[in-house]
């Protein structure tokens, strides 16, 4: 009895903390619908082609406006690179195309504070010229070269397909002639559910594993283990652990977010949050296909520098909001104590889950099931597929 007991108390608050993040989900993924609708992938090729500041801006540019699960980002940034972008702008893009995108932004305001989103759009960057300026130093030459040869071959990875479609508007006009035209409506609802399609799995097993640290484990446990009492300690232990956490929780994307929200309640430093949330393009599964793509030592780099470049954002982003006085003194983070009872969030879930159903509605009429069939595949030479043929009955609408 104490055993099913414990699981539905962790069961509850993984339900309660989804309930508090539902609307948020679904306007992020609206949003970043809209914006990949009317951004084209041959722009984001064209613009990365070298490491230079500019390229740099430009692929954490397009990579949040390219909003994705950490698997298809990846596989996005292999599909770039074949088509000669830089190793760096491709790593570029694949960080800010999981960490630097809306939805991420809005679940850390709503669950843990302004503070928190603010440091993620801060510490990204930072990890960003980190990554490019390490890049430099230990991948070049041979081991570039080794990598290319190796991404060539086009071993299959995961979410191969969904990296593979271009469903943006391919019609002239302005921003809202494209975007409320029949073609642009029809991208945007795409997206969105793709998008969510790609993700949902680690969204729910995010929340899983944060009910289950929430409900089984003791804060003091928790709080002795980031050693919440010696705030020194505390700091620089914090962004070393967050993203070692995140490697072995198997959780990607903004399905880490309630995790880092009962991880912040149970004493993490503000920097190891950070550090944490960056975590998910390190996760195992994600290393292992790294192995794929580039080869066992481009693989071992890409880990390594990403791994140090999440500590030392974790620690510019403590120090600053330390100096600024911006660190939230209190740890009480939304998502850990959430219930659901008829409040403003229950009648903002109510209307996002209206536009929900039409985007998914309007997915379905223009023959979306067979996208969905495609999105795991592993499509056979060049992955790029223009709007209007991505599945089986899917019609392009002009």
């Amino acid at each position: 009895m104490d055993v099913v007991n414990a699981v539905l108390r962790a069961l509850a608050a993984a339900g309660s903390m989804g309930w508090e993040i539902l609307w948020p989900l679904v306007l992020g993924f609206a949003l970043s619908g809209v914006v990949q609708a009317v951004v084209r992938r041959e722009q984001v090729t064209r613009l990365l082609s070298g490491d230079s500041p500019k390229a740099l801006a430009a692929a954490s540019g397009l990579g949040a406006a390219s909003s994705s699960c950490s698997y298809a980002a990846v596989a996005l940034a292999r599909s770039l690179f074949r088509k000669g972008a830089s190793f760096a702008s491709v790593m570029a893009f694949e960080i800010a195309s999981t960490n630097l995108v809306i939805e991420l932004g809005l679940m850390l305001a709503l669950l843990m504070g302004w503070q928190f989103t603010l440091a993620e759009f801060i510490g990204g960057p930072i990890m960003i010229v980190l990554v490019a300026l390490f890049f430099r130093l230990w991948m070049q030459g041979k081991i570039v070269d080794a990598a290319r040869e190796q991404a060539e071959r086009g071993i299959p990875g995961s979410m191969e397909g969904h990296a593979a479609m271009d469903m943006s508007v391919q019609s002239g006009g302005t921003f809202w002639q494209r975007l409320f035209s029949r073609e642009g409506l029809d991208s945007v609802a795409a997206y969105f559910v793709m998008d969510w399609a790609s993700v949902w799995r680690d969204i729910f097993g995010g929340l899983l594993i944060a009910g289950a640290f929430a409900a089984w484990i003791p804060t003091e446990w928790l709080r002795a283990f980031f050693f919440e009492g010696n705030p020194v300690l505390a700091a620089l232990w914090g962004p070393l652990v967050g993203p070692v956490i995140a490697m072995l929780s198997f959780v990607c994307s903004v399905g880490n977010v309630p995790l880092a929200a009962v991880l912040w309640n149970g004493g993490i430093s503000f920097g190891g949050v950070a550090s944490f949330v960056f975590g998910d393009l390190i996760v195992v599964p994600v290393i292992l296909i790294y192995r794929k793509y580039y080869g066992g030592r481009a693989a071992l780099r890409i880990t390594a520098t990403f791994y140090l470049a999440m500590v030392l954002a974790g620690y510019a982003v403590e120090a600053l909001f330390s100096l600024t006085n911006l660190t939230p003194k209190a740890r009480n983070a939304t998502a850990v104590e959430a219930s659901v009872s008829w409040d403003y969030t229950t009648w903002l879930n109510i209307a996002f889950l209206v536009l929900a159903a039409v985007l998914v509605v309007r997915f379905f009429v223009i023959g979306g099931a067979g996208m969905l069939k495609m999105m795991a595949s592993s499509p056979e030479g060049e992955p790029s597929h223009e709007h209007g043929s991505q599945g089986d009955g899917h019609q392009h609408h002009g």
